[in-house]
């Protein structure tokens, strides 16, 4: 297959939905040899939010001191080819393609057919193994204890901070979202954790204890390195990240820790867009409660009072009213568009769920709302919706946006 069909076929593996289970991936992976070789390092990160930005930071770091590095993590924002890197650099299109037919034939003779998240962990997994990678980093696509990456031996698991998303699939209390992310914890592997609720915390020192797991609760964030990436929060994320390099055996100097961290790359959140000839813009894919509070500190860190065009959007299943109540008070106006997926929540719903008194402009597509919130002075904060950061992202870049359910 060329690499349009190879995507256009594994995009249409979404029709067999979300499975989580381990037996599927596990068959999946021991067929198309793509579990790791002996003596390669696994890093496995869960958590509700930062995961990513605590990946990147694993990754940048480890690259920093030398190691030829995999990430995968997920969704993309605009190119498919993001979720795998090796050294920083996505997979070619050439070898995706080969792969991905590779896959299509392996997949055709297997009883139930892999969804799309089993079939891109397989593909990110043995090119991993063949760029001969010496440590992997895995974020988790949803929960921990069934998710398709636990079907990959881990040698360090992480959790970053846990918080109400996902409950029609992993429950709907902290406790019982704990205990799934905790689901990663293997026996006598180390478990870090950064700073977690108190009754998240209770959970996942039981779960380490029962797999005698050693356990590090991060108790302070990292400070005295220039972080590339803003926010307070990215002082805890950096200092995850350092505890389980360290738990992983990777040598760390100051140099190597700044090197790492000054270069650290994580679109999409609180990604800026300055320019001469509009506002600047900021993107950043808050789309629960905690995320949204998060971007809140970091918006006041680094313009003060100074209000924003708030460009939303979001996706059903989400607590909209709760991100919404954080979020306006940054905004001197708001635009609500829908997003390119089957899951977008409609405009008028969206405008009911603002808080009491606060109003917005409904548009009926992106472009259109876009061009409303550029025509100001304000900067243009995009929020709420990964979906409508990777449109937003492929807009300013001149890319093409690939959208994607899972």
């Amino acid at each position: 297959m060329t690499y349009p069909d190879a995507i256009d076929w594994l995009f249409s593996t979404q029709m067999f939905g979300i499975k989580l289970g381990l037996e599927g991936p596990r068959n999946l992976l021991k067929e198309y040899l793509a579990f790791p070789d002996h003596g390669v390092k696994v890093v496995h990160v869960a958590g509700t939010n930062g995961k990513g930005s605590t990946c990147a930071m694993i990754d940048s770091v480890a690259r920093a001191a030398g190691l030829r590095t995999g990430l995968f993590t997920s969704p993309h924002l605009v190119d498919y080819r993001e979720r795998i890197q090796v050294s920083g650099v996505q997979i070619p299109e050439d070898s995706c393609a080969a792969m991905l037919t590779e896959l299509r034939a392996l997949c055709e003779g297997l009883e139930t057919h892999p969804t799309f998240f089993e079939i891109t962990l397989a593909l990110a997994m043995r090119w991993f193994r063949e760029r001969e990678c010496e440590l992997i980093v895995l974020e988790t696509g949803m929960g921990g204890r069934l998710d398709a990456t636990t079907a990959v031996p881990a040698d360090v698991c992480v959790v970053t901070p846990i918080g109400l998303d996902h409950t029609q699939w992993l429950g709907d209390t902290i406790e019982q979202i704990a205990a799934e992310k905790a689901g990663i914890f293997v026996e006598g592997a180390p478990a870090i954790s950064a700073p977690q609720d108190p009754a998240a915390l209770r959970v996942l020192q039981k779960e380490a204890n029962e797999h005698r797991c050693p356990f590090t609760l991060v108790r302070e964030p990292l400070l005295g390195y220039s972080i590339a990436l803003a926010g307070p929060h990215q002082n805890w994320n950096a200092a995850v990240a350092l505890a389980a390099l360290d738990a992983a055996g990777v040598p760390l100097s100051f140099d190597v820790v700044q090197y790492g961290l000054s270069r650290v790359k994580w679109p999409g959140r609180f990604e800026r867009f300055p320019a001469t000839d509009r506002p600047e813009i900021i993107l950043d894919g808050a789309h629960n409660p905690h995320a949204a509070q998060v971007l809140a500190e970091t918006w006041r860190q680094v313009f003060g009072d100074k209000k924003a065009t708030l460009l939303f959007s979001a996706v059903s299943s989400k607590d909209i009213p709760g991100i919404l109540a954080l979020l306006a008070p940054l905004a001197e106006r708001i635009h609500l568009c829908p997003v390119d997926t089957p899951r977008a929540v409609p405009t008028a719903e969206l405008a009911t769920a603002l808080p009491e008194g606060v109003t917005a402009t409904e548009f009926p597509t992106f472009d259109e709302a876009f061009a409303a919130s550029i025509s100001g002075t304000a900067p243009v904060l995009i929020a709420g919706s990964l979906f409508l950061v990777g449109e937003a992202k492929a807009l300013l870049e001149g890319g093409e946006f690939q959208a994607c359910t899972q």
